[in-house]
Order: C-alpha cells, then sequence, then structure tokens
C-alpha cells in the first residue's frame, strides 16, 4: 500500500478557519491603531502654529491671526480645514478637522490657550481610545 503526501482536505480547512479567527480579531485593532496615529499626526501638524500665536500675541498682530499668519497650511496631509484665531485677551485656538480613517473622518481637535497662556488639547469628538495623550 502506498502512502500520499501532503494535507487532507480537513487539515487545510482547519488552518484557514484558524487564520480567520486570527484575522478577525486583528483587523479591528489594527484600524484603531491607524486612527490613532492619524489624530496623533493632525496634532502635529498644528502644534507649530502655537509659536505663531505667541509671537503674534508679543508683538500686539492679534487682529491678524489666521492659519497661513502662523504658519499652517490649509488643508494639511491629515487635516481637511485648519483654522486659528486669537482674541484681544490673549485666548486663542488652532482647529483642525481631522481626515483619514472612517474612525476619525471629520473629527475636531483643537489646541486651546486660555488668557494666562496655558494651552490644553480638545477632542469631544473623537472616542478615548484613540485621542492623543493628554487630549481632552
Amino acid at each position: 500500500m502506498q502512502r500520499s503526501k501532503g494535507f487532507t482536505l480537513t487539515e487545510l480547512m482547519i488552518v484557514v478557519a484558524i487564520i480567520a479567527v486570527l484575522a478577525a480579531i486583528a483587523i479591528p485593532a489594527y484600524q484603531g491603531y491607524v486612527a490613532k496615529t492619524q489624530v496623533t499626526a493632525a496634532l502635529a501638524e498644528i502644534a507649530p502654529g502655537k509659536n505663531g500665536v505667541e509671537s503674534a500675541l508679543a508683538t500686539g498682530n492679534a487682529s491678524l491671526v489666521d492659519a497661513a499668519y502662523v504658519g499652517l497650511a490649509t488643508p494639511t496631509s491629515h487635516c481637511s480645514t485648519v483654522v486659528a484665531s486669537l482674541a484681544a485677551d490673549g485666548s486663542a485656538q488652532i482647529s483642525c478637522v481631522v481626515m483619514g480613517n472612517p474612525q476619525v473622518v471629520g473629527a475636531s481637535l483643537s489646541l486651546n490657550r486660555d488668557a494666562g497662556g496655558r494651552w490644553s488639547c480638545e477632542a469631544p469628538s473623537l472616542a478615548e481610545r484613540i485621542r492623543p495623550r493628554n487630549c481632552n
């Protein structure tokens, strides 16, 4: 009697089922990491605008502040819209409408400066698990 070499159909089906289960777990986790990376990249794109806002405040040019004045392009690779504003009292906001993954597209991300000079990050429309660290 001759022994056959290779895999049986049942063995191959078991391997395919195992791969399918692993993919069902891995793909959503990967999409979450992609979304968090896109939001963090969007924050990194607008963060340099803080220096422009501080410079405008120091020189008394608050009325001139917009995205272009503080050195930010609009749109960027991760923000469909970038807006910057500075009030006479020293409060400011730099905001971005995030684009990319379906979990983040259209979400708002902003850097806010209070009159005392403290900057904070806000992303209320994003799930907590994909917000950048120290962003509320």
